[in-house]
């Protein structure tokens, strides 16, 4: 670091709200790990964990960070809230005097950006770990997030990616410049994805499935555009080749009666295990019990059941969305399937399942990528070394 910045470097993060999420955790791991070196004083500042998700504020509270709820922060857009909120957040850096303003998240980061811009924090990064704006969304609300996006990112001093898609999708909608953009893998808990089979019959007797069943597992909440509906509209093709075939849903959200409903018309409902919400920390041990991945989300950055799945050795098949064709490599490390195709879905799922020891051996295959992308080390040291970077004048 360049001499004259003050040491321990002030790094402020702001995240919408501290739910049950691939975000959440990657900002839980980034301040938990920051928090643990002597060059950074961290703080945490989040809107309440509020949704179906469940939150992860407690686990906040014991990363090293000091963690600030701003309670009229939500995701949804409200004008009178998120007013409150940009003055919230203007107070917090007035006082705490930040060198880095780190954002996370739509909300937080138009709010988090806008505030840090006008208290003229010296340096501001920004982590995009899903885009606002896609293809399911309504035009005039893409074109609102992309205008947003390009006017935030002019303050912006660095955009840090969880996937070269988001990169190439935000350089072609003219959010910023492609040098202002930087790749940095979504960090997680490696060692106990390793290890994550190791109580896989007790795991499944406690889950009421048979030691000796196939099951092929979602993880994601039921929700809008995480695609469990076409998991189960491929089921009963999936069903008809393997009788003995159970599903594993692990996650809730607001449309999971919707879904029971479609099982139940469908006839595919027994076949079905809705666990429910689990502690993120238990994911490893669900994902050890499954002998198949399954994830069909329409709108990822880089989905985290990916690389958890390949870590554990377990065999992936993936709609291919932004960035799972990072991770899963056709012929290599997995199946990728076009967004959408139930024929598609059902075809992959059916010959993965028909080979458990070929799609093991691409798994295997997998692990060994993740192992050097995935930890939650190796995201942190990115991270700082983006910060240094930015004192340094090297960006």
């Amino acid at each position: 670091m360049s001499k004259g910045v003050k040491t321990p470097l002030k790094v402020m993060h702001i995240i919408t709200r501290f739910i049950r999420g691939g975000a959440q955790e990657n900002t839980l791991l980034t301040v938990a790990g920051l928090a643990k070196r002597p060059d950074y004083e961290v703080s945490l500042v989040t809107g309440p964990g509020l949704g179906p998700e469940g939150d992860m504020l407690d686990d906040a509270m014991k990363s090293g960070a000091k963690v600030i709820v701003v309670d009229a922060m939500r995701r949804a857009i409200h004008p009178w809230r998120d007013w409150v909120s940009y003055w919230a957040l203007r107070r917090l850096m007035r006082e705490m005097k930040p060198d880095i303003v780190h954002t996370h998240s739509s909300k937080a980061g138009i709010l988090g950006r806008w505030a840090a811009r006008a208290e003229r924090v010296p340096k501001i990064v920004h982590s995009i770990h899903g885009l606002p704006f896609h293809d399911y969304e309504r035009w005039w609300l893409n074109r609102l997030y992309i205008a947003l996006e390009r006017n935030c990112a002019r303050c912006t001093d660095r955009i840090i990616c969880v996937a070269d898609a988001m990169t190439d999708k935000a350089v072609a909608a003219g959010v910023a410049p492609r040098e202002k953009f930087v790749t940095v893998y979504s960090g997680m808990e490696v060692e106990p994805f390793l290890h994550a089979g190791e109580e896989r019959d007790a795991v499944r007797k406690a889950l009421g499935i048979a030691p000796d069943a196939v099951v092929a597992g979602v993880v994601a909440r039921i929700s809008p555009l995480k695609g469990h509906e076409f998991v189960i509209r491929a089921a009963p093709a999936i069903v008809a080749r393997n009788p003995g075939v159970k599903f594993l849903f692990v996650g809730d959200g607001h449309i999971r009666r919707e879904m029971e409903e479609l099982a139940r018309g469908l006839g595919v409902f027994e076949h079905i295990v809705w666990a429910g919400l689990r502690p993120y920390r238990e994911i490893p041990e669900l994902v050890g019990a499954m002998d198949l991945v399954v994830h069909t989300s329409l709108r990822e950055g880089l989905a985290r059941v990916l690389p958890q799945a390949l870590l554990a050795g377990v065999p992936v098949v993936s709609y291919d969305v932004d960035g799972a064709k990072e991770v899963v490599i056709p012929g290599k490390t997995g199946w990728l399937v076009g967004a959408e195709s139930i024929e598609g879905l059902s075809g992959a799922v059916c010959e993965a399942l028909g080979d458990l020891g070929h799609a093991k051996a691409l798994a295997l295959a997998g692990r060994e990528l993740c192992q050097k992308h995935f930890p939650a080390e190796v995201m942190v040291e990115e991270i700082d070394r983006e910060y240094k970077r930015l004192f340094e004048g090297k960006v």
